[in-house]
């Protein structure tokens, strides 16, 4: 979707295109950067996409920063994430797609809301259509339902969607029945040392067979062996993302290595 199809359906809204939680007094500013983890696509060698994972504006730990988020400024830290993980990517030059996690609690109005997402990549001059929106379907999202109204409302705006840690606690199944997302990406739990556990293997080919009935595409997160890659190769899966391949890079776009390439 272009800028200008964006801006009309927002100025749809109302004249000032502001919900409650942008008119809420500002608090003061959480410092922040982003490290940069590749989802590599391992049969053509390259970087799918890369997830930025905020840290601490010297690389301290993500728990530090997000220790610092509550209810009051919950709205304004999500809001900052999502401009300065599309600047650092710019200014990166990152290629392939930008993910970006988003706090569902945070978004009062999806089409308002996104207004600073796209006025961040018209500044920094980085493709929106190039933006995946991944989340965490938990038990401490106010409703499934308000989640599904933010989904579709990005995919409306030309925006990928992506459900993180797929398969732990309440997470999955039952918001698939209402929204499909672009992608889903495996819990770690599932992915840990598959190659060797039956059960594992069992349960996580089940998914791959419905997520292909859907049109989902997977994403083995946290693969650190060539055993786990091995595996997931062989079952029709290509977007990859762990140590295995590289470890988030602070303010940096890791290198591709040999074993982007399945060797």
């Amino acid at each position: 979707m272009n800028d200008n199809a964006a801006d009309s359906r927002l100025e749809a809204n109302g004249p000032s295109g502001k919900c409650a939680g942008c008119r809420v007094s500002a608090h003061e500013a959480i410092d922040l950067a982003f490290a940069f983890q590749p989802i590599v696509d391992i049969k053509s060698g390259t970087a799918y996409a890369h997830e930025a994972l905020v840290r601490g504006p010297n690389g301290e730990s993500a728990a530090s920063i997000l220790a610092q988020v509550d209810e009051n400024n919950r709205y304004h830290f999500d809001q900052r994430c999502r401009t300065i993980a599309i600047e650092q990517a710019a200014s990166l030059e990152l290629s392939g797609y930008l993910s970006i996690n988003f706090m569902p609690n945070a978004v009062y109005r999806p089409e308002a809301c996104i207004r600073s997402t796209f006025e961040a990549a018209e500044k920094f001059q980085f493709a929106s259509d190039r933006i995946i929106f991944e989340t965490v379907e938990g038990e401490n999202i106010i409703s499934r339902a308000h989640l599904v109204e933010i989904f579709r409302a990005y995919r409306r705006f030309g925006f990928q969607t992506a459900i993180d840690d797929f398969g732990a606690g309440y997470s999955g199944l039952t918001l698939l029945t209402e929204f499909q997302p672009d992608l889903i990406k495996l819990d770690m739990e599932l992915v840990r040392g598959i190659d060797t556990d039956n059960v594992r293997q069992s349960i996580v080919r089940g998914v791959l067979s419905m997520c292909r009935d859907l049109g989902i595409r997977v994403i083995a997160e946290g693969i650190e062996t060539r055993g786990e890659r091995d595996f997931f190769a062989a079952n029709g899966v290509r977007l990859m993302q762990g140590y295995f391949f590289a470890k988030p890079a602070f303010r940096s776009i890791p290198e591709p290595t040999e074993s982007w390439l399945g060797k």
